[in-house]
């Protein structure tokens, strides 16, 4: 599956709208970022039920801001609108693929139950 650009027009659809999303956070000037776009394409490719995404940036930087992206390529991770990750750094492609099985293998059971008690917690 090729990799969806992410806009703050789109956003909220595309991670609201799916289970699982990566996120790439790059802009095309970092050379990390190039480096590791086709690392994140090969997995895209490879891993068929999850969402990989791209946010360019330099052209959306009300959605960097709006996730406090301070150095790219930043690699975030949503499962059931959860951030379960969220690092900077080009991972290496096995790296890359241990991450995906890790997120695939969450309880998101577990997830809500501990969300949910924070939030009762911080009321």
């Amino acid at each position: 599956m090729a990799t969806v650009e992410l806009t703050a027009e789109n956003f909220d659809d595309v991670v609201g709208g799916n289970d699982m999303v990566f996120i790439d956070f790059w802009a095309e000037w970092c050379g990390p970022c190039r480096m590791f776009g086709p690392v994140y394409e090969t997995a895209s490719a490879e891993h068929d039920d999850a969402v990989f995404a791209k946010v360019n940036t330099e052209e959306q930087p009300a959605l960097a801001a709006r996730f406090g992206i301070r150095s790219i390529p930043t690699l975030m991770a949503v499962r059931e609108r959860v951030v379960l990750y969220s690092q900077p750094g080009a991972l290496p492609g096995e790296a890359l693929t241990d991450l995906i099985t890790q997120v695939k293998a969450v309880d998101m059971e577990e997830v809500h139950r501990k969300v949910a008690e924070a939030q009762a917690a911080q009321s």
